[in-house]
């Protein structure tokens, strides 16, 4: 049991990162593809004005959805750091219950959001720039996102387990079986019951439960170098404190980035209207097919950290991080340079109103320009997060969305009107980088001072 993953500790490092982070890579484009195929299928399933209406109900849940995926990735990622730290310091008891305290954490959430979904949630929606021609398709849909919420939660996080352990092809299979699910589910349901939004919100709900079952499977079968007891349920304090210091960086991360889209959304029915806030939400799922390769990226990059430095071989985290941030930008640049050349053909895909093509073309173009190096942020915040070191992967974590891109929402559009929301993205992009820079040069010269047997944890 010990030794599974014990691979993580020796080889090429630059063999070992690409055969990790290949699965998480392919996974995330999956996700990436099914995440516009739900958009494109509802686009489709109304008429040129109602499918406006339609994705923008879309775009105005997508972030309570993301409270969800903040708690899930809180989750997943402290104890992915709690695991993988574990694991390599040979701790297996500790690794046992962190993955046990995942689980009854995740279902105790679940439940209280399965209760929230029978409340009246206009207000809420309203507050995130919901207008009355797209306020009932937000609602439609986020009420069965809400009830099924305990399935987003565990399917995601346990991901992220399993990834820790150095597993990657089992964690990619999970998310491709969701996916594949979802793709097959989104036409049936909004087409053959004629559900619309709603079908495409349970496609999602049905395909990340089965998901989360098979993960569950994955551990029960003990094909894990963690094997899951029900007896590890049982909280612990003082590993739900860990896993929250770690994971409270990507979780008020995605929450600040649903409070900054309220902003977004809010700007964008002022100065564009239902159409602007319609070719937001189209914009964000094709940034995704960039955003989160990289994530995929940061997947294979974060087991090898933790492991290395747990097992005292800093020499191993520093020539990981920096084969991981030059393929984070040339992927970046390869991304930007589609989007930015061609941001036409894409938005045609889901609409042909000429109004839409119009005002995303201008749109595209400018939101995409910190697309190159947009990467370096996810790979250092990966990084501190995988070294269990909460201050500066907290401080990463929610640069971009709190520190840049709020204030560059709050003060471009008085400026620029709507093409200052575009430019709020690209500028809170690069400010972002140039932090995670510095943090990462300086996490460097405390790396040169750690003595590569002891293999100790430096405080900062």
């Amino acid at each position: 049991m010990e030794e599974k993953s014990d691979f993580l500790g020796r080889g090429d490092v630059k063999k070992l990162l690409f055969k990790l982070s290949l699965p998480g890579i392919i996974a995330m484009v999956v996700q990436a593809f099914y995440n516009v195929v739900d958009t494109f299928f509802v686009a489709k399933a109304y008429g040129a004005e109602e499918s406006i209406l339609a994705i923008g109900g879309l775009t105005i849940a997508f972030p309570i959805q993301m409270i969800l995926l903040g708690i899930a990735i809180l989750l997943g990622t402290g104890s992915a750091s709690v695991i993988s730290r574990a694991l390599g310091a040979k701790e297996i008891e500790r690794a046992r219950r962190a993955l046990g305290n995942v689980y009854s954490a995740g279902l105790v959430m679940g439940v209280l959001f399965f209760v929230l979904s029978f409340s009246d949630l206009s207000p809420v929606l309203k507050a995130f720039g919901a207008t009355e021609g797209i306020m009932p398709y937000a609602m439609e849909y986020i009420k069965v996102i809400l009830a099924g919420a305990i399935t987003c939660i565990l399917g995601i996080a346990v991901q992220n387990i399993v990834r820790a352990e150095g597993n990657a092809r089992f964690s990619m299979n999970a998310m491709l079986l969701g996916a594949g699910l979802n793709i097959v589910l989104d036409p049936l349901l909004i087409f053959g019951f004629g559900m619309g939004v709603r079908g495409a919100a349970l496609a999602t709900v049905f395909a990340q439960g089965v998901s989360a079952l098979w993960l569950l499977h994955y551990f029960l079968a003990g094909k894990s170098a963690v094997h899951f007891s029900f007896e590890m349920l049982k909280p612990d304090i003082g590993i739900l404190k860990d896993i929250s210091a770690i994971g409270a960086g990507p979780f008020v991360m995605d929450i600040s980035q649903s409070v900054t889209m309220l902003f977004v959304n809010s700007a964008l029915a002022i100065y564009g209207g239902d159409v602007a806030i319609a070719v937001y939400g189209l914009i964000f799922r094709l940034f995704s097919f960039v955003f989160m390769p990289l994530i995929g990226l940061s997947f294979g990059l974060q087991p090898i950290a933790g492991y290395n430095y747990g097992a005292g071989k800093p020499d191993r985290v520093v020539k990981a991080v920096k084969i991981a941030a030059m393929g984070a930008v040339s992927f970046g640049t390869a991304g930007f340079m589609v989007m930015f050349l061609f941001p036409q053909q894409p938005l045609s895909i889901f609409s042909s109103d000429p109004a839409l093509l119009d005002l995303g073309k201008t749109a595209m173009r400018i939101f995409v320009f910190g697309m190159p190096l947009v990467g370096i942020n996810i790979i250092g915040a990966t990084l501190f997060q995988a070294l269990g070191r909460a201050r500066p992967s907290f401080i990463l974590s929610v640069s971009r969305p709190v520190l840049f891109l709020l204030p560059m929402v709050i003060l471009l559009p008085r400026l620029y009107e709507l093409n200052g929301i575009w430019a709020a993205f690209p500028v809170a992009d690069l400010m972002a980088v140039v932090l995670t820079v510095l943090f990462l040069l300086r996490e460097h010269r405390l790396f040169q001072q750690i003595p590569v047997q002891e293999g100790v944890a430096v405080e900062s």
